[in-house]
């Protein structure tokens, strides 16, 4: 049970820390897709 748990924190840890170098670039991206329906408007 303790050995699933750590597994799961583990995992858990590397998938945010891997979500961490691409927030700035899906940041950019919703940021020009509303700029881009700002204009169209």
């Amino acid at each position: 049970m303790i050995r699933k748990i750590v597994t799961l924190a583990l995992i858990g840890g590397s998938l945010a820390m891997a979500a961490c170098n691409t927030v700035r670039g899906a940041a950019k991206d919703v940021n020009s897709a509303a700029n881009a329906v700002d204009n169209a408007t």
